[in-house]
């Protein structure tokens, strides 16, 4: 999943989608049975500022059909608290959904803008894994109100719900959660299946061209 702050990025798979992704973009990619894909950074004038999170697909699902969804930064609905505006990426908050829909895994990924001198609070779901990444400012997390600067990532503990305030800056964290698998991982490279067979099954797959097990559409 790649979300961009700013800059360009051009896309192109196997699978014939072609597109950029700009800023605010949403880029959701499921690797599934294969799929073989470029991102190449496009000319800009400034630092070019995004994230990419990769989320894990249970055993019973890590072969299914590939697929890529584009979503343009309009799409990605906002909402609006004291204080606050969080753009619902995935995911539901007070009835506001993202525009990423039928999730093999339930996820939340908002991103949080905060204004200066506020305080808010927003609801989780107690049985996920939740944290939080401070990329803009700093925060106050928890009744304890310890201070969190930005390039820092907190992992929280089980709850309902995380409280955030700020001092006199405004400060930006992306909120993610999402329910633990509790199953072994293998990971190589751009693979990531359950065990080491597995991994040696897809890389030799790769190099007899046999990796990829849908046509373009």
């Amino acid at each position: 999943m790649t979300y961009m702050l700013a800059g360009d990025v051009e896309h192109g798979d196997s699978l014939g989608n072609r597109g950029t992704i700009g800023a605010g973009d949403v880029q959701w990619m499921t690797a599934g049975s294969g799929i073989i894909h470029q991102e190449m950074p496009q000319p800009y004038d400034g630092a070019m500022r995004g994230f990419q999170l990769w989320v894990n697909l249970p055993a019973k699902d890590k072969m299914m059909n590939p697929r890529y969804r584009g979503i343009l930064a309009d799409q990605v609905p906002e909402l609006r608290m004291e204080g606050a505006t969080v753009k619902v990426v995935a995911g539901e908050i007070a009835g506001t959904s993202g525009p990423v829909g039928d999730l093999v895994i339930d996820t939340a990924y908002f991103d949080v803008q905060i204004q200066p001198g506020s305080r808010s609070e927003l609801p989780i779901n107690g049985g996920q894994t939740v944290f939080a990444y401070v990329f803009e400012g700093s925060v106050f997390f928890g009744e304890d109100h310890r201070m969190v600067d930005s390039g820092t990532l907190v992992l929280f503990e089980k709850g309902d719900s995380v409280q955030f305030a700020t001092g006199d800056a405004a400060t930006r964290f992306l909120l993610v959660s999402g329910k633990p698998l509790g199953e072994p991982i293998a990971w190589r490279g751009p693979i990531v299946m359950n065990t080491e067979e597995e991994l040696e099954r897809a890389f030799r797959e790769y190099r007899d061209g046999t990796f990829i097990k849908q046509d373009a559409v």
